[in-house]
């Protein structure tokens, strides 16, 4: 999306599609200004009719070497702001991506297990859903993070520690070709 003309009036008479009924953030490499004011448009105009929906908060996605880029959940934060409202996630940490898998599919919590690199994210949800967690440390997380969430008094703190931990993924595949 291109910003319909030179100054700030003309990008907020840009006609809107009148079928748009919901803003959905995702991942967006190629997210902009004209997209933010675009959004923000459709929300005002739809007022709480109009849904704000992001896919995911991951804040950070990490690269190999240590490195990492701006992930999801930044492009969720600007269009909340803007919006002056909070989005409804449909991914992690949110159950509700498991609930349709499971809707679906006959998932039995207690054999299942929850593998990711984030606690935030990943292990939160596996932990809500009633999963076996399992963390993988070749993300953002750290053991240190892990133990003080393990050793604090805090409920919340608590419901991010994983079940178990590898180092990477790797690990795993001894366990696999048993």
């Amino acid at each position: 999306a291109a910003l319909p003309g030179p100054a700030p009036a003309d990008w907020a008479q840009a006609p809107l599609d009148p079928a748009v009924r919901a803003v959905l953030v995702g991942f967006d490499e190629h997210f902009s200004y004209a997209k933010l004011c675009q959004a923000l448009r459709y929300l005002l105009r739809g007022g709480p009719d109009c849904l704000l929906v992001g896919t995911n908060r991951d804040h950070r996605l990490p690269l190999e070497g240590g490195t990492a880029i701006p992930g999801t959940g930044c492009l969720v934060k600007a269009v909340e702001t803007a919006a002056q409202r909070e989005a409804f996630i449909v991914g992690k940490p949110n159950r509700y991506m498991f609930d349709c898998v499971a809707s679906e599919f006959d998932i039995d919590p207690a054999r299942t297990i929850m593998v990711g690199d984030r606690l935030d994210t990943d292990i939160l949800m596996g932990n809500s859903c009633g999963l076996t967690t399992l963390l993988t440390l070749t993300g953002v997380t750290t053991l240190d993070e892990v133990k003080g969430h393990q050793e604090s008094g805090c409920p919340t703190r608590q419901s991010l520690v994983p079940d178990y931990y590898v180092d990477s993924i790797a690990d795993l595949l001894p366990a696999l070709g048993e």
